[in-house]
């Protein structure tokens, strides 16, 4: 499924939501691997509870917001959350009033009616009960890649409230279910299914992810440039694009997407070429005239200084750079380029000559945000006998476009 089915796919969940249908929602392989019922509570009956039960089978749960439970004051349900995951347990409820047990799908949809209506007060709600409180992130799936953020995103994003009634799915034998009887219990529902992953893509691409702070005049010793400061609004980094010349949405814009490398960038390690491509870049920015360097703080193909370091000290052990970051339990490139395509959208980048040698960054770039890249512009530099290694395995395993030399 490419990009763009990606997005349909979201889509016509949203549309599903909206008619009173749940989705079936799976997250990562490496993580819980399993696959939940969601539906937003505005839509919730306490026939979808009952529906649930029976074939859902796992702990039914509602996901709200942390306004939400400050409000209702649900205080966690431990002091110490050691859960594999961290999921945010609050107290568990019970409706005070008009119920019975508290445990049936009526009395179950009861207790989730006053978690979802605004004019509840906390002490309409007993404790303990039935009803499980999952407290989600904020800023969503964009912050945890969790059933309890993609329940209370679906719901916002179809138009309710953020508030949202979700199960986990286990088989009839006992067993949680896999992808492939999730993709049998779609079909035999008739529920769309969808996957976290989409969510996160599909956000990333309709939301807003960042907000200008500042636009400075920026002269240095490349040349003239203006300097705007970015903000993250999801996780508060601070990213930054140096703009050269008036570029207008008609203007081929010469562009340079630069993850930071404190090592390579500030003290001029030989380790890597990302010092040397800086520099090239900014001048050959310079002598084009118009033009964007974006600076993102994705230190480490994404993977963080400390890690990066970690990785270093594997590489001197014989690794190289893919395996290295295997072996920490990261994947090869973990950088992303949905804030750098905004970025470039807000300096009026519409059409571009990219600067880079990684066929990645051109799809990330591409895909889904209104750019086009006319051409892509090598930034090679030469191998030293320290990083030799280090391009040729960025050039073999992760396929950048490099003319090194097998041999040093």
């Amino acid at each position: 499924m490419n990009a763009m089915e990606k997005l349909k796919n979201i889509d016509l969940a949203l549309e599903d939501i909206k008619a009173g249908k749940m989705v079936i929602v799976i997250d990562d392989e490496q993580r819980e691997n399993e696959g939940d019922f969601i539906i937003p509570a505005d839509k919730a009956t306490s026939d979808d509870i009952n529906f649930m039960m029976k074939y859902g089978r796992g702990l039914i749960c509602v996901a709200i917001t942390p306004e939400r439970s400050e409000e209702l004051k649900l205080d966690p349900m431990v002091s110490s959350n050691t859960s594999l995951h961290e999921t945010n347990f609050t107290v568990s409820v019970d409706a005070r009033d008009n119920i019975s047990t508290g445990i049936s799908a009526k009395d179950r949809w009861e207790t989730l009616r006053l978690i979802n209506d605004s004019t509840t007060t906390p002490a309409q709600l007993a404790r303990p009960g039935h009803m499980f409180p999952l407290v989600a992130k904020s800023g969503g799936v964009l912050r945890r890649a969790g059933h309890t953020e993609a329940s209370v995103d679906l719901a916002k994003l179809a138009g309710f409230s953020p508030c949202s009634l979700l199960v986990e799915i286990v088989d009839e034998d006992g067993s949680m279910a896999r992808l492939g009887r999730l993709k049998e219990i779609a079909k035999e529902h008739d529920l769309r299914l969808i996957s976290i992953a989409e969510l996160i893509e599909y956000r990333r691409k309709k939301d807003k992810l960042i907000s200008e702070l500042l636009d400075i005049p920026f002269p240095n010793t490349y040349g003239d440039f203006k300097l705007r400061l970015f903000e993250d609004n999801i996780h508060g980094d601070h990213h930054v694009a140096l703009v050269k010349g008036d570029i207008t949405e008609d203007d081929e814009a010469l562009v340079r997407v630069h993850s930071q490398c404190l090592t390579g960038d500030i003290f001029g390690s030989l380790r890597c070429d990302c010092g040397p491509q800086l520099e090239e870049s900014l001048k050959k920015i310079d002598a084009y005239g118009k033009g964007v360097f974006v600076y993102l703080r994705q230190e480490g193909r994404g993977i963080g200084l400390k890690n990066k370091l970690l990785a270093y000290q594997l590489q001197d052990d014989g690794l190289d750079t893919v395996e290295a970051n295997e072996k920490l339990g990261y994947q090869a490139d973990l950088r992303e380029y949905g804030i750098g395509a905004q970025i470039l959208r807000e300096c009026n980048v519409r059409k571009m000559r990219l600067l880079t040698n990684n066929p990645r960054k051109i799809i990330g770039l591409e895909e889904g945000y209104g750019l086009k890249i006319t051409k892509r512009e090598p930034i090679e530099i030469k191998s030293n006998c320290v990083n030799h290694s280090y391009l040729k395995a960025k050039r073999d395993k992760l396929g950048h476009f490099l003319s090194i030399d097998d041999e040093e």
